[in-house]
């Protein structure tokens, strides 16, 4: 047999158990929860910034739609577990000024921090208590410094939903 034709063989045989070694592999974390029905409690809001509650509720359904690990409960008495979430605080930090007057800023970090709770309603034991899940953003204030506000809490919503999701689902 001649070299090149080994060499062929050789490479074809690689292909074919490296196709076999990634037939069962499986996206995300590969860990199942111990749960099947989720119910999300309407959020409460405790921070100064009154459209994150809406917000945050729209893409935290949103993410645990998009992962499929879980099916959203209508209500709490068909759920297996239920997901208490409650927007501690909002904040605002100068992140940079302006080059031309050091007392206005240029760029504040926003922080948009919740406190969740987990439980299982079957076995009526608490998976997480009071687990705080934050997120930050940077808004630049060159359009002004609402405008740049109102277009960044979406994105720190959908952060911190995701975030959420994974503190969930994931294996702790």
């Amino acid at each position: 047999m001649s070299s090149r034709r080994l060499l062929s063989l050789l490479l074809a045989t690689l292909a074919l158990l490296a196709i076999a070694g990634c037939a069962h592999y499986r996206l995300g974390t590969g860990a199942e929860p111990s749960f099947s029905t989720l119910y999300i409690e309407p959020i409460e809001n405790r921070a100064v910034l009154p459209q994150a509650r809406a917000l945050l509720d729209t893409h935290l359904r949103d993410a645990f739609e998009r992962d499929g690990r879980v099916t959203l409960a209508g209500s709490p008495e068909t759920a297996d577990v239920t997901l208490r979430v409650v927007i501690q605080n909002f904040d605002r930090d100068v992140a940079s000024v302006r080059e031309s007057d050091t007392r206005l800023a240029r760029k504040f970090t926003l922080t948009l921090a919740t406190s969740c709770t987990l439980h299982d309603r079957r076995t009526g034991e608490t998976l997480f208590s009071h687990r705080v899940v934050r997120t930050q953003r940077d808004a630049m204030t060159d359009g002004g410094q609402l405008q740049s506000e109102y277009q960044t809490v979406p994105l720190l919503a959908e952060s911190l939903a995701r975030k959420i999701t994974h503190a969930v689902l994931d294996v702790w």
